[in-house]
């Protein structure tokens, strides 16, 4: 489970990248129930997602020349600029240099070797997100990956994450649970899976990290999605031990999943 007890490597933010902030406020509000405050013109724009007062997720505007709209997922570290050391010697990218956010804290963005876009969050004044693992809020992070071994190899380096093996039924391969370095089962925060390049149509073929947002009903949630402009590409579907889940796409392009949790 995600908690905001942040750990080195555990998901402690994340934002979406989106050509219409306002459109894009409008739409997981209605589909979400997520209220936006912005920060201002002086920071382009960019602002908070919240449920009941407490922040669950970030937009800002899309910038980055040929960038696809989609939520960036941020990992805690205690130190961005060893963590951006470590991604180059390890054959991962900084996309965006280590660099200060006022007193709030510091960020950094990589792509890792196959593709995968991610970053980094070295905590000041704000530790992450408020509000994580309830309905509403972020509850699990998967990467879909073309080399899952030489993702588990990059990511075990960077973050100390374990991974371990679980096979899906049907046939349907291995999916790899994360989980932060020296913490218990309890604390396993996503997972990774190796799909075929044919198979990543949102990005083109390249490996990429969509969020799972918890929802109290799956089926209304997606109703609220499909209704408010979004799509679905899978789902709704029940999933054994997960839960009932279904993968969509904002207005935009942007994907995520939608899941109600099993009971425990």
């Amino acid at each position: 489970m995600i908690t905001t007890n942040f750990v080195q490597g555990s998901p402690c933010w994340l934002d979406l990248g989106a050509p219409d902030i306002d459109a894009a406020a409008r739409f997981y509000g209605a589909a979400l129930g997520w209220e936006f405050r912005s920060f201002g013109s002086e920071a382009g724009g960019y602002g908070v997602f919240q449920q009941d007062g407490r922040t669950v997720a970030a937009v800002g505007r899309l910038t980055e020349e040929g960038a696809r709209p989609a939520w960036t997922i941020y990992f805690s570290t205690p130190d961005a600029d060893a963590a951006a050391r470590t991604v180059e010697g390890a054959g991962g990218t900084v996309r965006v240099a280590p660099a200060e956010v006022g007193e709030e804290g510091r960020l950094a963005q990589f792509t890792d070797p196959q593709g995968g876009q991610f970053a980094v969050w070295q905590p000041g004044k704000t530790e992450g997100l408020d509000q994580v693992d309830a309905a509403g809020s972020l509850c699990w992070v998967e990467l879909y990956t073309t080399d899952v071994a030489a993702a588990r190899e990059f990511y075990g380096r960077l973050f100390g994450w374990r991974t371990d093996g679980m096979e899906l039924p049907g046939g349907g391969g291995t999916y790899w649970l994360i989980t932060p370095s020296g913490l218990g089962e309890d604390r396993m925060h996503g997972g990774m899976m190796q799909l075929p390049a044919e198979h990543l149509a949102p990005t083109g073929g390249k490996p990429y990290w969509h969020p799972v947002f918890a929802v109290e009903d799956c089926d209304a949630a997606v109703e609220r999605i499909t209704g408010n402009g979004g799509s679905v590409r899978m789902g709704p579907e029940d999933a054994e031990g997960v839960g009932r889940l279904a993968v969509c796409v904002d207005p935009a392009g942007a994907d995520f999943v939608v899941l109600r949790p099993a009971e425990a």
